[in-house]
Order: structure tokens, then C-alpha cells, then sequence
């Protein structure tokens, strides 16, 4: 075999030549034995016409014309089933010569042997014994011929079968040999080797043979004791380097860690720019560093904070636009980079860096979800190459920066969002308790003057008592702010503020109030029971203002969820919203209140007929109680 051959390919042409001669070897006997059985089944078939022959002879003068043609149809039967085979049995004359010419005899004697003995009268029975003994002759004849035939190829079984047990016993001497060549003796070199190597020859080799399987093996066995050898050589000099190496990823991972601590305590943009210019000039072991930061539109930098950049520079690219210099990429193409600065040739706004002794910078982009936000640049007065480990740390930082940023902005929003929600809630406040109270002694004003018109000293002195009333209960109020700054609630049940409200709106009104609740459902936490109880207050303060209602009416349904409803019978307005101010001040803040308990405010109306103001509360809230 070709010694580049692999052992899967030496095997199975091995196996495959085994196989097709032991195919080749049965599919001839199978053919044989075949061409017997077919040859031994027209033996058989031509004994059933020696007995048809003499049956024929024998009954020729007894038997009537009808049985006499049943007998010569049952015999050509015979000699076409001799003539055509029938595979199933199987049966057929054999192909060879001298079979296949005594069957044609047979057949041309056959047809004028029953030529004869169709005549009529018929043959007498000498002449008849006659013919058929010389019919009978031919007909053993052609058994003669097929026998001979079979005898031959029972010769060739014979010898086929001889051939199947030297195959035999050749193929299992060829596997032996061939498993001893291409695999145990192969193994056994490797064996050796491994032996030696075991006791420290580390100069050890295998003879590689074959280029095959074992061959590749043998050569990694080479190739890997080369290698203990060199390693076993060289051992200090790797475990150097490898400390080296190691001691490089630690200064990185402690670097970023530091980054990381940092970020996270840094409090002012430029606390957190000034710490990473120091830190990235360090780490980067650059003479010089920069942070620079860049407006959403990307069209110029600013200089945040530098280490060791000297003043001139700092002075030059206090702000760059975009582009304009060798810091400052555009956010199409910003990728981290090494720039050289050449003197030769130097356009004058970049002349300052050539001037300080810079010889390359290297700018890394700070991104923030695909947007740039600023750069970091690194000085160098050398040419200094990026390494793959050094780009990949650089940018890392510049990510932890990015995030800080983020986060910065973030707390400022923060804290943006919670000074305009404490001044609308200041403005909610004062609307529901001072600027209701104001608006009472407004109206009480109006009556004052009226009644000093009309001279009635009662009802001067009525009207002067609900003013002072009104002042005490404004001071209440604004006291109330000051101190506590929401309304108060009694214990875990809403009951008694409703009817506490209801009854300081009837005094100040004089229109009559009903408060009914139905259910039983688990109690609200208190702050949802102060907004429902200002929405309740804001739509009783627009019934006093808009309604000129006589009564008012006041339902809460307890459960499956909890639904407060104010309703009057004033006189309400169009419900295309003709009368209705949706920027109205109180109805805005009703529905401000609810939303932040996750509710809902319905304002229904038809004139004539009053105003409905329905607050739907989310099912379940009683829960969080």
C-alpha cells in the first residue's frame, strides 16, 4: 500500500477486498446451487415424461378420443414448462449445448411421435411400444445431458467451496499481519518512546513509518518531547516571562478596579474628570492626559480636566471644534488610535504640541449608548505602539467614565424632578387649604358690604364673626402647613375626615351635605387617604364656586373596589366642554392627585341637572395598608 495512506484507508481497503471476494465467493455459489436445483427440477420433470410416455403407450387403445387428448395436453405441459422454466421452484433445461440440443430432439420427437398416435386407426401396440421406447430413449438422453451438466457444476461447488475455506483461513492470516503491521507495532515504538521519556529522556524519539494515523502520532509524540525539552530548558526564562505577563493583568484588573471605586465616588463632573486624567495618564504611563467633553451634536470639545499638560497647550485646546485638530474626532469615524505628530509640516494650530516635544497622542473615544460624549488624549514624547491588551483597558476606562457621566446627569435630573414635584406639591397645598380659605373670605367680604349697605347691624355681626372664623381658620391652615405640610387623617379609617369636611363645607356654604358609605373593604394607607380627601375638598370647593347647588351628596363604596362619588344639583354645564376649562386649575390638580395613587378622576355633567366627580381607585389598593 502507498505509505501516505491513512490507517482508516489501509483497513477498509483491506476489509473492502476481503469483502468482495467473500461477495464474489457466495454470490457463485448462490449461482451454482441455483443452476442445480434448476437442472435437478427438469431431472424430475423429464422422469414424469418417461412415465407419461409409457402411460400413453399403454392406454392408447383403451381410452377415447377425449382422454386421449388430456393425456397429450398434460404432456406438453410438461415440455413447455421444460421449455420456459418456471423460476419458482425454480426449474429450467440448462444453457449449456448438449442440454439444450437433446431437449430440442425431444421436442421434434415428441411432435411427430404425437402425429402418429393421433391417426386413426392407431398404431398397433408392437408398433407403439416400439415408438415409445425409442421416444423414452431420447428422453433419457436429455436427462443424460443435464446430468452430466450438473456433475460439472457440482465440480465447480466443490472448488468454490475449498476457495471460501483458504479465503477463510487467508483473510484472518492478512488480518493479523495487517494488525501487527499498522497497529501493534506502531503502538509498541510509541510504547517505548513513552517508556523512555518516563525515565527523563526527554531526547527520546519515535520513528514516525507510515505516514498514516500512527505516523501523526508519532510525530506529536516528537514535536511534544521537543517541547518538554525546550520548556525543561528554558523553565526560568518562561516561568519569568509568564510572571511578567501575569503581573501586567493584575496591574490592569487593579487599574480598573480603582477606575471603578472611583466613579463611583466621584460626585462633581469635575472631581470625575480630574481624577480620570490622573489615573489614565498612570496607568497608560503617558507624559501628559486630557478629558475632554462634547455637546450632543458633536461639534466642538471642551477641555475638562488635564494632568501634566503644560499650560500653553491647555490654553490652545481650552475648546476645539470638531475636526479641527488631531483630538476631537467626529463621531463617525472615532475609534481609539494612535496619531503621530509630525513638526515637519505642522499647520500652526497644532504647532503647540510639536513645540512641547509630543510626538504621538492617542485618543479614545467615550461612548454612551452609540453616542459620543467626550474623549480621552494621551501625550507621549516617544512614538509609542497601542497593544491590543492596552486598547482594550483604555477604552474599558473610558466606558466606566461614560457611565459616570450618565450618572451624574441622572442625579441631577434626580434632583431636578424632585424640586418641581415638592413645588407642585406646595402648589397643590396651598390651593386646597389656603387659596379655599381666601376665596371664602372673599365672598365673605362681598356679603360684608352688602350687609353695611342694607344697615343691619345682625347681620353685620354675623357675617364679621364668620370673617373672624375664616381668618382663624386660615392661620389653622398655614400653621398646619408649616408643622406637618398635608392634611390629617384620624386613625386608619377615612369616615371621619369625610364627615369633619362636610361639615366645615355646610357652615361655610349653609348648603345641606350627605355622606353615605357602603361596604366593607380593607382600609386605604394613609397617604392615598389624604389625596382621595383632597379630591373630595377640590370638587366640594367647585361646587361652592361654579355650581349654586342646594345639596350635595357624597357616596363611598367600600368594595369589590373603592369608588367615591361627589354629586350636587346645581345647575352643571354642556358636555361638549363649552363649560368645562380642562386647564383649570383644580380640576387639573384632582387629577394629578390621582394619578399618583394610580387612579382615576370622572367628571359627568348635564345642564340643569348638577355635576357628577367620580374617583375610581385601583382594585386591591387596600392591600398595601
Amino acid at each position: 500500500m502507498p505509505r501516505s495512506w491513512s490507517l482508516s484507508a489501509k483497513l477498509g481497503a483491506i476489509g473492502a477486498a476481503l469483502l468482495l471476494m467473500a461477495f464474489a465467493s457466495i454470490g457463485l455459489t448462490l449461482w451454482v446451487t441455483w443452476q442445480l436445483e434448476g437442472g435437478a427440477a427438469a431431472v424430475n420433470e423429464a422422469g414424469r415424461m418417461r412415465m407419461q410416455t409409457w402411460r400413453l403407450a399403454q392406454t392408447l387403445e383403451r381410452v377415447d378420443e377425449r382422454q386421449r387428448s388430456a393425456l397429450f395436453e398434460q404432456f406438453d405441459r410438461s415440455i413447455g414448462v421444460l421449455r420456459t422454466g418456471d423460476p419458482a421452484r425454480p426449474l429450467f433445461v440448462p444453457h449449456d449445448h448438449a442440454s439444450q440440443e437433446a431437449f430440442a430432439v425431444v421436442q421434434r420427437e415428441w411432435d411427430v411421435l404425437k402425429a402418429a398416435w393421433r391417426t386413426s386407426p392407431a398404431p398397433g401396440a408392437e408398433r407403439v411400444a416400439e415408438q415409445a421406447d425409442a421416444f423414452v430413449s431420447r428422453i433419457d438422453a436429455f436427462v443424460s445431458a443435464i446430468e452430466k451438466h450438473l456433475s460439472g457444476l457440482t465440480t465447480i461447488l466443490n472448488a468454490v467451496q475449498f476457495v471460501m475455506v483458504a479465503l477463510t483461513i487467508g483473510s484472518a492470516i492478512a488480518l493479523l499481519y495487517s494488525a501487527y503491521l499498522f497497529i501493534f507495532n506502531p503502538l509498541s515504538r510509541l510504547q517505548a518512546g513513552l517508556s523512555s521519556v518516563e525515565k527523563g529522556d526527554l531526547a527520546a524519539r519515535v520513528a514516525p513509518g507510515a505516514d498514516d494515523e500512527f505516523g501523526s502520532l508519532a510525530r506529536g509524540f516528537n514535536r511534544m518531547a521537543e517541547t518538554l525539552q525546550g520548556l525543561y530548558q528554558n523553565l526560568e526564562g518562561k516561568v519569568q516571562e509568564k510572571t511578567e505577563r501575569l503581573e501586567a493583568q493584575r496591574a490592569r484588573l487593579e487599574a480598573l478596579y480603582e477606575s471603578a471605586a472611583f466613579v463611583a465616588r466621584a460626585d462633581t463632573l469635575e472631581a470625575l474628570a480630574k481624577g480620570i486624567a490622573r489615573q489614565v495618564r498612570r496607568v497608560a504611563r503617558a507624559d501628559a492626559s486630557a478629558v475632554r467633553w462634547s455637546d450632543e451634536a458633536n461639534r466642538k470639545y471642551l477641555l475638562l480636566a488635564s494632568d501634566c499638560l503644560p499650560q500653553s497647550v491647555i490654553d490652545e485646546e481650552h475648546c476645539i471644534p470638531t475636526g479641527d485638530c488631531l483630538c476631537g474626532q467626529p463621531q463617525s469615524g472615532a475609534m481609539t488610535r494612535v496619531i503621530p505628530i509630525h513638526p515637519e509640516g505642522t499647520p500652526s494650530r497644532l504647532a503647540h504640541c510639536a513645540r512641547e516635544g509630543f510626538e504621538s497622542v492617542v485618543s479614545v473615544p467615550v461612548r454612551l449608548h452609540e453616542r459620543l460624549v467626550g474623549e480621552i488624549n494621551l501625550f507621549y514624547r516617544d512614538t509609542r505602539p497601542l497593544a491590543d491588551e492596552d486598547r482594550v483597558l483604555l477604552e474599558t476606562i473610558a466606558s466606566h467614565l461614560a457611565g459616570a457621566i450618565e450618572s451624574l446627569r441622572a442625579a441631577a435630573l434626580q434632583r431636578e424632578t424632585a424640586v418641581a414635584e415638592e413645588r407642585s406639591f406646595i402648589a397643590r397645598e396651598l390651593h386646597d387649604s389656603i387659596a379655599q380659605s381666601l376665596a371664602f373670605l372673599k365672598i365673605q367680604l362681598g356679603l360684608l358690604r352688602s350687609d353695611i349697605r342694607s344697615a343691619d347691624p345682625a347681620r353685620i355681626e354675623k357675617t364679621l364673626a364668620e370673617l373672624d372664623a375664616g381668618v382663624h381658620e386660615s392661620l389653622g391652615d398655614v400653621r398646619e402647613l408649616l408643622v406637618h405640610f398635608r392634611t390629617r387623617t384620624n386613625a386608619e379609617d377615612i369616615a371621619p375626615a369625610l364627615k369633619t369636611t362636610l361639615q366645615k363645607f355646610e357652615h361655610q356654604t349653609g348648603l345641606t351635605t350627605h355622606l353615605d358609605i357602603e361596604g366593607e373593604g380593607m382600609p386605604l394607607p394613609a397617604d392615598v387617604q389624604v389625596q382621595v380627601l383632597h379630591v373630595v375638598q377640590e370638587a366640594l370647593s367647585n361646587v361652592r364656586k361654579h355650581a349654586r347647588a342646594r345639596e350635595v351628596w357624597v357616596e363611598v363604596q367600600q368594595s369589590p373596589q373603592w369608588r367615591v362619588e361627589v354629586r350636587d344639583d346645581g345647575c352643571g354645564f354642556e358636555a361638549d366642554g363649552t363649560g368645562l376649562d380642562e386647564t383649570h386649575v383644580g380640576l387639573r390638580i384632582m387629577r394629578e392627585r390621582a394619578q399618583n395613587i394610580g387612579a382615576s378622576v370622572e367628571v359627568a355633567s348635564v345642564p340643569g341637572s348638577g355635576t357628577c366627580v367620580v374617583l375610581k381607585l385601583p382594585e386591591r389598593l387596600g392591600m398595601a395598608a
